[in-house]
C-alpha cells in the first residue's frame, strides 16, 4: 500500500474512532470517515453515495426486517410470558432457579427474534424484576441477561448470519445450521455456571408432569415459530425472506387471534416500530458498505491478509486463531454488523488462503463477535443491560468476567472441531457446505 493510501485509511479509521466515542452514532461516524476519506480520492462524492445504497441492495437483508417483526409482535402481545412460564417449569427447580429459567428463556426467544438486543429488552422486561425480588445481585442480572443474550446471534434466524451470508455469498442456512451447536453450548455452559458459581436464589419444587404438560401446550403456538422458520427454509419451500413473511402470517393468523385477540388492535404500531427498529442496522449497513468499499479500494485487505499470512501461513487453524484475535479488538470498538461488512474482503481473502470452509470460518467468527457484545469498552448488549437493570456498566462488567471462559471455550471448539460444527449443515443440507450430488449420494470436500 501506498504512503498515501495508508495516510487515507488512518485519517479514516482515526476520524470514525473519534467521533464514535464521542457519542456520534457509529453509521454517522463511518459516513465522516468515509465522505473524508473520498475527498483526498479522485473518486466523486456522488459514486460513493451510490456506494452506499449498493451496500443496502440485496434481496437477502430483507429478512432482517421480518425476524424483527416477529420478535417485536411476540413480545408486544406479551404472548412471550408462556415460554417464560414452560421455562420455569422445565428448570425453576435447579440451583440457581430464575437464573436457569432465564437462560432457557433467551434459547427459546432466540429462535423467534434473531437479535441480541431484542432479546436484552425482553430478557430485562421479564425476568429482571423477580430475580431482584429473590435476591439476585443487580450486576448478576445485567451480566446474564447481557451473555444469555448472545445466543440470538448465534441460533436461527440470526440476523448476524443474514448479514454474513448476504454480504460474503455465504450460504445462510449452513450459517443457521452450524451457529445452532456453539449457541447450545453457550447456553448449556451458561447454566452449568449459574449451577455452580451463581447465587442459590429461591429452589422451587420440580413441576409436575400434569404442570410440565399445561405450560408446554400453553407454549406451543408461539413455540412451533423457530420451526417454521428454519424447517422452511431447509426444506427448501422458501428462503429466510420469506421464512420471515410466512412467520409473519402464522403469528398474526393464528398466535395472536387465539392467545391475545385484544392485541389486534396494536398491530399496525408493532410494524411501525420494527420499521424504526430496522433503519438503524439498514443506515449502518449503508456507511459499513463505503467504508468497507473505500478500504479494498485503498488495498487494505491486500495489508491486513498480508500480515496474517505472515503470522499464520496457510494453516487454517492458525489463520482462524489470528482472525479471532483481530475481531475480538475489533469488536470491541464496532457493532459487528459494520465489522462484518468492513472486513468481509480479508476474510475472503484468507478463506481461500487456508482452504477452509466458508461456512466454518462465518461461524467461528460470528461467535466472536457476540463474545464482543459483552466485552469493554462498547459491548452493546452488556450496555442495554446495565442501563435496563440500573447498575453502573464498570460493575456489571466486573461480574461478567468469568463468563469470559464459556465464550473462550465455545470459539476454541468451533476452531478446533469443524466436523462436529458442520454436521447439521452437512446432514440436514449439504450444498451449504459445498457438498454436491454424485451417482451414490452427496460427496462432501
Amino acid at each position: 500500500m501506498g504512503t498515501d493510501n495508508a495516510l487515507i485509511l488512518g485519517v479514516m479509521t482515526v476520524l470514525f474512532l473519534a467521533l464514535g466515542y464521542l457519542g456520534v452514532p457509529v453509521a454517522f461516524s463511518l459516513m465522516a470517515g468515509v465522505l473524508v476519506g473520498t475527498s483526498f480520492t479522485s473518486i466523486s462524492y456522488q459514486s460513493m453515495i451510490g456506494q452506499m445504497f449498493n451496500g443496502i441492495d440485496s434481496e437477502a437483508l430483507m429478512a432482517i426486517p421480518f425476524f424483527l417483526l416477529v420478535g417485536e409482535l411476540m413480545t408486544s402481545a406479551n404472548v412471550i410470558i408462556r415460554i417464560a412460564e414452560f421455562s420455569q417449569a422445565l428448570v425453576g427447580h435447579i440451583r440457581g432457579g430464575l437464573a436457569q429459567v432465564t437462560t432457557v428463556f433467551s434459547m427459546f426467544f432466540s429462535g423467534m427474534s434473531g437479535s441480541s438486543s431484542a432479546d436484552v429488552a425482553v430478557l430485562s422486561r421479564t425476568m429482571a424484576k423477580p430475580m431482584a425480588a429473590e435476591g439476585y445481585s443487580p450486576e448478576f442480572v445485567a451480566s446474564l441477561i447481557a451473555a444469555a443474550s448472545t445466543i440470538a446471534a448465534l441460533v436461527p434466524p440470526s440476523i448476524m448470519a443474514v448479514v454474513y451470508g448476504a454480504i460474503g455469498n455465504v450460504s445462510i442456512a449452513g450459517l443457521f445450521l452450524g451457529g445452532i451447536v456453539p449457541g447450545l453450548m453457550i447456553g448449556i455452559g451458561l447454566m452449568i455456571y449459574c449451577y455452580f458459581f451463581g447465587p442459590a436464589g429461591f429452589r422451587r419444587p420440580r413441576a409436575t408432569l400434569a404442570t410440565l404438560a399445561s405450560t408446554a401446550r400453553a407454549a406451543s403456538l408461539p413455540l412451533m415459530i423457530p420451526f417454521i422458520l428454519l424447517g422452511g427454509i431447509l426444506s427448501g419451500f422458501f428462503t429466510p425472506t420469506e421464512a420471515g413473511v410466512i412467520a409473519i402470517t402464522y403469528i398474526l393468523l393464528i398466535v395472536i387471534p387465539i392467545l391475545r385477540p385484544s392485541h389486534l388492535k396494536h398491530v399496525p404500531r408493532d410494524f411501525i416500530q420494527a420499521g424504526l427498529i430496522f433503519s438503524l442496522p439498514l443506515i449502518t449497513i449503508a456507511a459499513a458498505s463505503a467504508f468497507g468499499w473505500m478500504l479494498a479500494y485503498l488495498r487494505g485487505p491486500l495489508v491486513v491478509s498480508g500480515w496474517i499470512e505472515g503470522f499464520a501461513g496457510t494453516d487454517p487453524t492458525m489463520i482462524m486463531f489470528a482472525l479471532v484475535i483481530v475481531f475480538t479488538v475489533v469488536g470491541d470498538f464496532i457493532e459487528p454488523i459494520p465489522a462484518i461488512i468492513i472486513f468481509m474482503p480479508v476474510v475472503n481473502q484468507l478463506t481461500d488462503k487456508g482452504d477452509i470452509n466458508p461456512v466454518h470460518m462465518g461461524v467461528v467468527l460470528i461467535v466472536t463477535l457476540a463474545f464482543g457484545l459483552i466485552t469493554p469498552p462498547y459491548g452493546l448488549a452488556l450496555l442495554m443491560a446495565s442501563k435496563f437493570v440500573g447498575v453502573r456498566f464498570s460493575t456489571a462488567l466486573k461480574a461478567s468476567l468469568p463468563i469470559y471462559v464459556i465464550f473462550f471455550a465455545t470459539i476454541a471448539f468451533t476452531i478446533f472441531f469443524p466436523s462436529i460444527v458442520l454436521w447439521l449443515p452437512r446432514e440436514l443440507f449439504p450444498e451449504s457446505v459445498g457438498c454436491f450430488k454424485g451417482a451414490n449420494g452427496y460427496i462432501c470436500p
